[in-house]
């Protein structure tokens, strides 16, 4: 048994990835692939453009054609025909010729550049060009985007609208991307009740559940609420065996500390094959979170205390959910740099502290205002912005020093 080892962060974050696997893959759409995470590397098939395309509404021309034009001394072309969105162009440009072109249109054979509509004016068939073009002006040429064989999207990237956008563009329609991560969520505790349950005196509400859902399908993971366990080893040893055989990770709220009624560490301790990784880490809040694997199933238990569950899923479960989904290196959050707005003191310097902060733009950037509430207040998390770090072994940081905030 590792009972209540209070370990450094970076120690954690190591135990977490020494532990922690990408699942399987499967082929899915275009569409669903978004937010997913791909499982092998994906070249172009193609060119794109597939073809030299206009930039601008104007006309096809020859760029020498155009040299030396000015409005006092236009250069002159006879307008030849029109190239109609969708269709290959069915003329070959000669020498003071000219062609009249969309916006994304192909390029007629012998065309090297456009001139835009603003640039010109139309009189019967003839053409009056004010702007001379140079070669390539206002044409996207075939393989400018990408080159068959170009690198549309390494190994362990995370596929995003943009990436989906570029695939459609390639004629890719399916990708290989690693299977969503399924999270049990199981809330314990003598004195929870559901939302829609008046609390009778010492009794509260289930805010865990949500919060904890709420995060995983944020990172792209399927959630399943399992009901209230009271505090009894039985009752929550059984949740917990049907949540290994449903889930890829399983999440116990509350019951992670050391009183004789916080049971998780026992109930994952009396699983087959199960090992504690962690139990007790060397922050605040959610000093008392357990990191187990039963087989090569992850179980996490997280403090009761609504603000410390959410900062140990940012923290830890989130790292821990990225690789699972298959992101490669080290995962990343979003940060800002900001300048503390007043003093924020360590509320444990033998630990490193979190403290939630409410961000403000100002005209030298942002400005991170402490929120040193109770870490049992909901609403301190519901106020900010985002989270700041106070090392170990530190007292506290200054008014005006600069911070990284994490954003939440």
């Amino acid at each position: 048994m590792l009972f209540f080892e209070l370990i450094p962060l970076e120690e954690a974050f190591r135990r977490i990835d020494s532990i922690t696997e990408p699942l399987e893959v499967e082929r899915v759409g275009l569409i669903e692939a978004v937010g997913r995470v791909a499982a092998e590397e994906i070249r172009s098939p193609v060119d794109l453009p597939p073809f030299d395309r206009s930039t601008m509404d104007g006309y096809a021309v020859i760029a020498a054609d155009t040299f030396g034009a000015s409005p006092g001394l236009p250069a002159y072309l006879k307008v030849v025909g029109e190239v109609r969105m969708g269709e290959k162009p069915r003329m070959r440009l000669s020498r003071g010729e000219a062609v009249r072109i969309s916006t994304g249109g192909m390029l007629p054979e012998g065309a090297d550049a456009v001139v835009m509509l603003e640039h010109t004016e139309l009189v019967g068939d003839t053409l009056e060009v004010i702007k001379p073009v140079s070669p390539g002006e206002n044409v996207i040429r075939r393989g400018d985007d990408l080159r068959k064989g170009d690198l549309l999207i390494p190994k362990g990237r995370m596929i995003r609208p943009q990436e989906a956008a570029a695939l459609a563009g390639a004629g890719v329609t399916s990708v290989l991307v690693h299977r969503k991560p399924r999270v049990a969520i199981i809330p314990t505790g003598d004195e929870i009740v559901p939302p829609d349950v008046e609390p009778e005196p010492g009794r509260i509400r289930d805010m865990n559940s949500y919060s904890l859902a709420g995060l995983c399908l944020q990172e792209g993971a399927v959630p399943v609420c399992y009901p209230i366990v009271p505090d009894d080893l039985r009752e929550l040893s059984k949740a917990l065996e049907k949540a290994l055989e449903e889930a890829d990770l399983v999440l116990i709220s509350g019951g992670s500390s050391v009183g004789t009624r916080d049971i998780a560490l026992q109930a994952i301790e009396s699983m087959p094959n199960s090992r504690v990784h962690v139990h007790g880490i060397s922050i605040r809040p959610g000093k008392p979170v357990i990191i187990a694997t039963v087989g090569r199933k992850l179980v996490f238990g997280v403090p009761g205390n609504p603000v410390s569950a959410i900062i140990c899923f940012i923290l830890f479960i989130r790292r821990a959910m990225r690789r699972m989904a298959g992101l490669e290196g080290e995962p990343e959050g979003v940060e800002v740099e900001a300048t503390l707005s007043a003093s924020c003191p360590s509320f444990d310097p033998g630990k490193a502290n979190f403290v939630p902060v409410k961000l403000e733009k100002r005209s030298d950037g942002y400005a991170a205002t402490p929120l040193l509430g109770l870490s049992a207040m909901i609403t301190t998390l519901t106020r900010a912005d985002g989270l700041i770090k106070i090392p170990e072994g530190v007292e506290g940081l200054e008014e005006g020093e600069r911070v990284r905030v994490m954003l939440i």
